[in-house]
C-alpha cells in the first residue's frame, strides 16, 4: 500500500467523499420524487365524499345486500364481457338495473363503461379489453330497488 492508504491511482480526498455523497442523495431524492409524482398522478380518487357519513348506513345496506343471496361472476370470451348474476343454487337472479364500470385498479386512464345487454340474470357487452388484471365496480338493483354493490377483479389472459 502507499502511504495514501490506496493501491495506485488518485488519493481519496475530502472532496471526493462529498461528490460521491452528494450524488448518492440526489439518486435518491430523484428516485423518491418520481415515485411520489406518479403515486399522485395515477391516484383514481376517492371512493366517497365523506367516509364517516358513508359508514353510518353500512351495516344495514350490507345486511341487505347479503339477504338477496346474489352471486357474481364476470368473464371476457371472444371480445364479450358477461356479468352474471345467479341465487344460491346457481339459478339466475332478476336485476332491475346495473351500472359497472371497467379500470384498472391504479389509474383511471383506461376506465370504461359498457354498454350491457340484459337478458335472464346475464350482461353482455363487446369490449376491446387488454390483457391483464382489470377492476369491474358495479352497482345493481334488485326488482325490491335493495343496492348491491361489489367490485370484482377480472384477469384477461393474452
Amino acid at each position: 500500500m502507499t502511504d495514501q492508504g490506496q493501491r495506485g491511482g488518485k488519493p481519496l480526498t475530502g472532496r471526493t467523499i462529498l461528490l460521491i455523497g452528494v450524488g448518492v442523495f440526489a439518486v435518491v431524492l430523484t428516485a423518491n420524487l418520481t415515485l411520489a409524482v406518479r403515486a399522485v398522478q395515477t391516484f383514481p380518487g376517492l371512493e366517497v365524499d365523506n367516509s364517516f357519513v358513508a359508514s353510518q348506513n353500512f351495516n344495514e345496506e350490507l345486511a341487505a345486500q347479503l339477504a338477496l343471496g346474489w352471486d357474481v361472476a364476470a368473464a371476457v370470451e371472444d371480445g364479450e364481457l358477461t356479468i352474471t348474476f345467479t341465487d344460491a343454487d346457481g339459478a339466475p337472479v332478476d336485476v332491475a338495473a346495473m351500472d359497472a364500470v371497467v379500470g384498472r385498479a391504479t389509474t383511471v386512464a383506461d376506465d370504461f363503461t359498457p354498454d350491457f345487454v340484459y337478458y335472464r340474470g346475464r350482461f353482455s357487452a363487446p369490449v376491446e379489453i387488454r390483457p391483464g388484471n382489470w377492476n369491474i365496480r358495479l352497482v345493481a338493483q334488485a326488482p325490491d330497488g335493495t343496492e348491491f354493490r361489489q367490485r370484482m377483479v377480472l384477469h384477461v389472459e393474452g
